[in-house]
């Protein structure tokens, strides 16, 4: 395979090629916020921005032709795999359509879907994915963990491809569970897995970082069978116009739906119900004008989290997530409700939250941003409204010393967020854990009409500069910045 990674300019006119250009001058991020001051009349333009984003998402359409996969069945076929290959591809020649699954279980290896095909699941239709991963090869170009290689195929992928779609009530099952795939994991302080001797991705997680910190081209980077990388569940790479709406997914191997270096991508109605480590529900990485609405989140790790590459492969490909939506969204289990991070060395922009809510004593923390000076990335121009939060461990995150912590030359940047009408009824730990680096501070962030009624702890404040408050209370008291950073 071509290597098409080996710069960022390749990667950035690609994107042009795809269609860029326009959306990315039409909400370029502002680079210029010193000295910023927040008003109604910014806070009625941030939400018309939001609803102008949401409104420009591009939804993929298909042709009324119907495939149904069962007539591609043979007899001679293990499973169906081959089924699922030969009906994407006839939608496909035919100038797309929907593919059809239904009511029943149907075994398969890797499903990879082509332009202008819809697959969509009849409700009680139940796609269960074989754990053999040979059945993953050959190789693909993928991210893993914001970094590119060769690596086993994810369950569902699809290459630079246009107008696709995952719809229908039915239920998208990875298999994962605590002997196959999650074993992989290795050891880890909330292991619930088998360890399986020689079987950690460890080793290889290592040296793909190694591998990304010397620019080995992406093409030599394999990482493949003897790796022990779990494959991401779904996974657009270089796609247009995608849907993915109303199934089930659980028990994926790794992250459950990452699209990478796409545009135009709705999450709409989805249930995210894992448990295994790395189950991330949806990260869109190096996306732009996305939305996601309307979903519910039971995960083993963050429930959305927003991405952009990681260390010197984010920089390379230089693309950040931008112009994005979430809206009306359950967060239960999970590290976090909405992050942004780990992997965010292309920076991120344009975030719009609003009108969702969380509630467990296992979701770690509502909103957070995480990254390091290793790390990086410039996250700007976030607004969150309308969130309603019952019970948390940690209510609002921002801290620079993320995994490796200060050990690299690429400050941060966070500045510009806006939260407003948060309601925590219960902090089991900290309301606020806002920490920049002396050297570069947190700046320009906004809290207006909060409420953590319930908290614990105090909070911790440190290294944030233009740190405003408007009528915030914690345990029935008013607080302002000087008391909350003299206190820290």
């Amino acid at each position: 395979m071509t290597d098409i990674s080996s710069t960022g300019l390749k990667r950035r006119n690609l994107i042009k090629a795809l269609g860029a250009a326009s959306v990315y001058s039409a909400f370029a991020p502002n680079t210029s916020f010193a000295g910023w001051l927040f008003n109604n009349e910014q806070k009625q333009d941030d939400w018309i921005k939001a609803a102008t984003i949401r409104a420009n998402v591009i939804r993929p359409t298909f042709q009324d032709k119907v495939f149904n996969l069962v007539d591609y069945f043979e007899i001679s076929d293990v499973d169906y795999e081959q089924a699922f290959q030969r009906s994407i591809q006839a939608c496909h020649a035919a100038g797309g359509g929907q593919v059809v699954v239904p009511k029943g279980e149907y075994l398969t290896g890797p499903i990879h879907l082509l332009s202008n095909v819809n697959l969509h699941l009849n409700e009680g239709a139940v796609v269960r994915f074989v754990t053999d991963p040979k059945r993953y090869l050959p190789a693909v170009i993928t991210r893993w963990e914001g970094m590119e290689l060769m690596g086993y195929s994810p369950l569902i992928y699809a290459y630079k491809q246009t107008n696709i779609a995952i719809t229908g009530k039915g239920i998208l099952d990875g298999s994962g569970d605590n002997n196959t795939w999650w074993p992989w994991k290795g050891p880890h302080k909330e292991g619930h897995w088998a360890l399986i001797e020689g079987e950690d991705q460890k080793p290889a997680r290592m040296k793909l970082m190694a591998d990304v910190e010397n620019n080995v081209p992406v093409n030599q980077r394999h990482y493949a069978e003897g790796a022990y990388l779990r494959p991401p569940f779904i996974q657009p790479y270089l796609c247009q116009n995608i849907l993915i709406e109303g199934v089930t997914i659980t028990n994926s191997p790794f992250w459950l739906v990452n699209p990478v270096l796409s545009q135009h991508v709705t999450v709409k109605g989805v249930k995210f119900i894992s448990h295994g480590p790395n189950s991330d529900g949806c990260d869109p990485e190096s996306c732009d004008h996305v939305l996601i609405e309307d979903c519910m989140f039971d995960t083993g790790d963050d429930c959305i989290a927003i991405k952009s590459g990681r260390n010197a492969d984010g920089r390379r490909i230089n693309i950040p997530s931008q112009n994005i939506v979430i809206r009306n969204c359950l967060m239960k289990e999970g590290h976090g409700g909405v992050v942004i991070g780990s992997e965010i060395s292309g920076g991120v922009n344009n975030v719009f939250v609003e009108d969702c809510q969380m509630d467990s004593p296992h979701l770690e923390r509502a909103i957070r941003i995480k990254t390091n000076s290793i790390r990086g990335g410039v996250i700007e121009h976030l607004r969150y409204r309308n969130i309603n939060v019952g019970k948390v461990k940690n209510a609002i995150v921002v801290n620079f010393y993320y995994e490796e912590g200060d050990a690299g030359k690429f400050d941060p940047t966070v500045r510009d967020v806006v939260i407003e009408n948060l309601r925590c009824t219960e902090v089991l730990n900290q309301p606020l854990n806002l920490q920049g680096f002396e050297r570069k501070p947190i700046s320009d962030f906004h809290l207006i009409n909060c409420e953590f009624i319930q908290a614990s702890k105090a909070s911790t404040v440190k290294n944030i500069t233009n740190f405003t408050l408007e009528n915030v209370t914690i345990n029935g008291q008013v607080v302002s910045p000087e008391a909350l950073i003299n206190a820290s």
